[in-house]
């Protein structure tokens, strides 16, 4: 984040772009420009460089369900430390190298590469964290995903067999399908 001194606004500047509604302040001291959306999926891989997105930000990224998380969702290495800002909201997820690495996907926005898991593996993830997340969001990525037609279920079933889900996630498409 950048200094408004440093790009040349001063106070003056600042009160009348809030007045003409192209600012907002967020809390003092922090601003953010009204058609500038800082919850982009690039913004959040600048302040944490080595996450992936995951779960629910994986979920709404790949449109499987109707639910928008008011966080961002990242997965990051057990041992890794990291102080988060006050803004925008993120919730961590420490997992061990080994269930870390599975199904790590890139894709672009705005010009900018970031970490996500692949859409199959964040489908396994939904049945793996289904007594978490409930019934309602398990059953709505699963039906999502049934419904796309880049939907590949070899792929899904090999994730499932690396997250020991397998025998869970036959019964769900059993009744789905």
């Amino acid at each position: 984040m950048q200094n408004l001194a440093d790009v040349g606004i001063n106070k003056y500047h600042l009160g009348k772009l809030i007045a003409t509604n192209e600012v907002e302040r967020l809390k003092p001291g922090l601003f953010k420009l009204i058609d500038y959306n800082l919850n982009s999926y690039h913004q959040i891989t600048k302040l944490i460089p080595n996450g992936i997105f995951c779960l629910y930000s994986a979920w709404a990224f790949y449109e499987l369900t109707t639910y928008m998380p008011h966080e961002f969702h990242i997965a990051i290495e057990k041992k890794s430390k990291i102080k988060l800002p006050e803004y925008p909201p993120i919730k961590l997820y420490y997992w061990e190298e080994k269930m870390l690495n599975i199904g790590i996907d890139t894709q672009t926005e705005d010009g900018t590469s970031f970490h996500i898991y692949a859409l199959e593996k964040s489908v396994c993830d939904a049945v793996k964290f289904r007594n978490k997340i409930g019934t309602d969001i398990l059953n709505e990525v699963l039906k999502g995903y049934l419904k796309r037609k880049d939907k590949n279920l070899e792929r899904l079933i090999g994730f499932s067999r690396k997250l020991k889900v397998e025998k869970i996630l036959k019964n769900y498409l059993e009744i789905l399908l």
